[in-house]
């Protein structure tokens, strides 16, 4: 075993799922308004915090996190793991005085910016690569240690008088990394990779008193996660396992972290273990212009709501860190266009169309218009195209339902499929009801918009157009019309 940078190919490959690795490492490192003095900002770090045990042990803070995941490893495989958090470095602000000292302050306001204390997160790794066999077994141990040290950064005025300091204090933080493996039995190599990440600190709370967690945080690993390739063979989706494996994935161990397949679309080589529950192969939007930090980010409204900040808020922001800054300056010169994007976008359009040669995939338009099951035509435009609704009228249009055409006026029985309705439609079924029109979504689905007769706010539903819906195959025809 070995502890060494990544070989160029391996490193490639890890590059990949960095770019959905950075954003769990900096969810939430600071929210919008992106003030220290924001409410939101003053408990800080939410994911994957790893405590020192003598102060996790009182709380419910964790200090290990445990993976699992099943794996496919080819003959002398390599298996490359990167350990990655954030360390809290802890910043205090300083004036300085005539006679050449520092005093500490609560904040100290320049021409752009007011800079306050703050806890600032550096970007940690752990790196390890080792031979798949060398893990069966007690596996491998990886210990590292980051020790306490401080620096100090001079702040200097429009002129390029020092006018303060900001003091930046390191505690010491340690921790290991557990590697193991072991066979299951079956027709098929499968490993169980067990990783295991423990914050090692033997720090304890001063003189034996409680400590608050912003005494913990400077020794404590923050947003937790590990990255995991495979040279040779390919890991096993924990969500989305094959049938003969279903079985062991379930019996697979995974606390505080959860182990989704990452890297490029279509390989299985890479696994990302998040403190955040994740799909497989997540990805960055594309349309995103830059990390926003604020969980469950929508980019449109955090950047109109940055950029509408007063003058005074977004000086604070710009002296809370380095990365908010960021986000003002963003958001104040994001040209049109680019806002424009991030106002909303139709995915896999190749995928649905077809690939721009002539073919038609299952789902595309027909190009001769065929009917669908129920008789409707279906159109030579797709559905995201706005002039794809050219081709309905819901007071026109007509369907097909057990031999009879049904459109606006049709009676019909009401007989509501139990699989996909509510206890409402039920108390309907057996009435009569006209039809009002037959809609069609985007997916390809046909509705009919009814009214139920006797009903005495028939009238009322119509000049407001609120009707109940339902499919096809929930109404009968009935034989004569109104």
């Amino acid at each position: 075993m070995s502890v060494t940078t990544f070989a160029p190919e391996t490193e490639a490959r890890l590059a990949v799922a960095r770019q959905v690795a950075d954003a769990v490492l900096f969810e939430g490192y600071v929210l919008y308004p992106y003030r220290a003095s924001a409410a939101k900002n003053r408990l800080r770090w939410q994911f994957g915090v790893l405590v020192p045990p003598a102060w996790g042990a009182d709380c419910e803070e964790h200090e290990f996190q445990h993976t699992e995941c099943l794996m496919e490893p080819k003959a002398d495989a390599i298996l490359a793991v990167e350990l990655r958090f954030l360390r809290a470095r802890r910043r205090t602000v300083q004036q300085a005085r005539p006679d050449g000292g520092f005093e500490t302050v609560p904040e100290l306001r320049l021409g752009d910016r007011t800079l306050v204390p703050w806890d600032e997160g550096t970007e940690e790794r752990v790196e390890a690569v080792v031979p798949v066999d060398e893990l069966l077994g007690d596996g491998v141990r990886v210990p590292f240690d980051r020790p306490a040290g401080e620096d100090t950064e001079p702040v200097l005025d429009e002129s390029g008088h020092v006018v303060g300091r900001m003091v930046r204090r390191y505690e010491e933080t340690s921790g290991v990394l557990r590697l193991s493996a072991s066979e299951l039995d079956g027709p098929y190599r499968v490993l169980r990779l067990t990783a295991i990440v423990e914050n090692a600190s033997t720090w304890t709370p001063p003189d034996g008193t409680a400590a608050g967690r912003d005494a913990a945080l400077p020794r404590s690993l923050v947003a937790t996660h590990l990255l995991m390739a495979l040279g040779a063979g390919s890991f096993l989706s924990m969500t989305d396992p094959p049938e003969w494996a279903k079985g062991a994935v379930a019996s697979c161990r995974n606390l505080h972290t959860w182990p989704v397949l990452a890297g490029e679309p279509g390989r299985a080589d890479v696994v990302l273990s998040s403190p955040i529950i994740l799909e497989d192969h997540p990805a960055i939007a594309p349309e995103s212009p830059g990390a926003l930090y604020d969980a469950t980010e929508i980019d449109e409204i955090l950047a109109l709501r940055t950029a509408a900040l007063t003058d005074e808020e977004k000086r604070e922001a710009r002296g809370t860190d380095d990365r908010a800054a960021a986000v003002i300056d963003l958001a104040d010169t994001m040209p049109p266009e680019v806002l424009e994007r991030l106002h909303g976008a139709v995915r896999s359009l190749r995928e649905v169309t077809g690939a721009g040669d002539g073919t038609r995939t299952a789902f595309a338009p027909a190009a001769d218009g065929f009917p669908d099951e129920f008789g409707v035509p279906r159109p030579d435009t797709p559905w995201w195209d706005p002039a794809s609704d050219a081709g309905f009228d819901p007071g026109q249009d007509r369907i097909v339902v057990d031999g009879r055409s049904l459109g606006a006026g049709s009676r019909v029985l009401l007989r509501p499929g139990l699989r996909r309705t509510d206890a409402q439609d039920l108390f309907l079924a057996g009435r009569t009801a006209k039809v009002e029109a037959v809609l069609h979504d985007v997916d390809g689905g046909v509705h009919l918009a009814v009214t139920v007769e006797d009903d005495p706010g028939a009238d009322i539903r119509r000049e407001q157009g609120r009707f109940l819906y339902f499919q096809p195959d929930e109404v009968e025809p009935l034989e004569d019309e109104a």
